[in-house]
């Protein structure tokens, strides 16, 4: 009997990305494609008079764990990327950029500057497919192209487009979600774009590369199923507040305490229900007007209270043993910092080791992709400019040539010679 085919066997043909990036949307969205094994660039501008923090502010953000230029929160998202920096604002560094797109070659540009500089850093579409016209350019900013110069960032986005709104306690003031959900989202996108673009090439061979951009706002507004509709359909306003862990559709679904802590139980129809009441601990739950989630939710202040004193005599350990048993949907809260110990996370985590030796435990790939290495372990972070010389020689200049681009300033960074 033959076996089921693996995806390691058939890896995609690697591509290499050059990506203007700093913060995090773009620069998850790049992490994904090192995941397949594709080769990411990231260009950074060189410093200028005075500053002491050059390139992407993420490097300078959380404790420094590999020199001045690499903190914490920098890490995860920069993993298996070298790094080229380059004063685009001169035409020698855009000239520099346009030689490395057509040398190397590169297959996909991405960047998430505000769309009003494309052009004047040499970086406009119509700018890089004349250098390579089979190159996919794929951009981020907040708005799109109908605002080039109103920036966001991911919090003030998630109040514009209703996620504070919808985030907090019954009553209480509005919060953020715990992560940077539309940024990761804008990310996502940037990703499924690319590869539909190459797919289109793929069945279209010769074909010009596409030009997508994404607009966070647009984005995040696409992953509103749950609410924008609601008015439009009659729904009560009231479904649309904060509440809390309480979810506004279906009950019994919130946060209930235990003996020691809190458990999140999830019933999300009128089979699990029944399933709860079956458990003896629950039975005297039952009464007639909760027998269809309507019901329950007329009733969802009382049931709340009824559950909770109930769940507040048992330990969590025994609470969701039993109600997992009965499939149930239940949960403990799990600390942030245990989540890579979960067995369904452990398993798949992927990993880096920090320039002292130490090991780092990284957040797996969203799937099972081919590309990764066997041993699941990516290159740390690079320093700014660390391939800078590098590169710039791949793409083709002499000594000479990237000798003036560093005394003019135009690039930065590590020389190998």
């Amino acid at each position: 009997m033959p076996s089921e085919p693996s995806l390691v066997e058939h890896p995609l043909r690697p591509r290499t990305v050059l990506s203007l990036e700093q913060a995090l949307s773009l620069t998850y969205a790049t992490l994904r494609f090192v995941h397949l094994g594709w080769r990411v660039i990231r260009v950074e501008g060189v410093p200028r008079p005075g500053e002491r923090t050059p390139g992407d502010p993420n490097r300078y953000v959380g404790g420094p764990v590999g020199g001045p230029d690499r903190s914490a929160y920098f890490v995860a998202p920069n993993v298996g990327k070298e790094a080229i920096a380059l004063d685009l604002q001169d035409p020698r560094g855009q000239d520099a950029l346009h030689r490395l797109v057509r040398a190397l070659p590169v297959d996909v540009f991405c960047c998430n500057t505000l769309p009003s500089r494309y052009r004047r850093l040499g970086i406009h579409p119509e700018q890089l497919q004349a250098v390579r016209p089979e190159l996919t350019w794929v951009g981020i900013s907040a708005y799109g192209s109908a605002a080039p110069d109103r920036p966001g960032y991911d919090p003030v986005l998630q109040a514009r487009l209703g996620y504070m709104d919808l985030t907090g306690e019954r009553g209480g003031p509005p919060l953020p979600t715990g992560v940077p959900t539309i940024d990761l989202k804008a990310g996502d996108e940037v990703f499924a774009q690319t590869c539909l673009s190459l797919l289109a090439q793929a069945e279209s061979p010769g074909s010009r590369g596409r030009v997508v951009e994404v607009s966070m706002a647009q984005a995040a507004a696409s992953w509103l199923q749950t609410s924008l509709p609601l008015p439009d359909l009659g729904e009560d306003p009231a479904t649309l507040s904060r509440h809390g862990a309480d979810h506004r559709q279906f009950v019994p679904v919130n946060v209930y305490p235990a003996a020691d802590g809190f458990v999140y139980l999830a019933v999300g129809n009128d089979t699990q229900w029944r399933r709860l009441l079956a458990l003896p601990r629950f039975a005297p739950l039952a009464e007639p007007v909760r027998e269809t989630n309507e019901g329950r939710k007329s009733d969802r202040d009382r049931l709340h209270r009824d559950i909770a004193a109930i769940t507040r005599l048992a330990p969590i350990r025994v609470l969701v043993a039993e109600l997992e048993a009965a499939q149930v949907p239940a949960s403990p809260i799990t600390p942030a910092d245990a989540v890579a110990d979960l067995p369904e996370v452990s398993r798949a985590l992927l990993r880096t080791h920090r320039p002292d030796g130490l090991p780092v435990r990284l957040p797996p790939p969203a799937v099972e992709v081919p590309g990764l290495p066997p041993d699941r372990t990516l290159p740390f972070p690079p320093r700014h400019g660390e391939h800078t010389d590098a590169l710039l020689t791949e793409a083709g200049l002499t000594p000479t040539e990237r000798d003036a681009l560093w005394q003019a300033g135009v690039a930065a960074g590590e020389r190998t010679r």
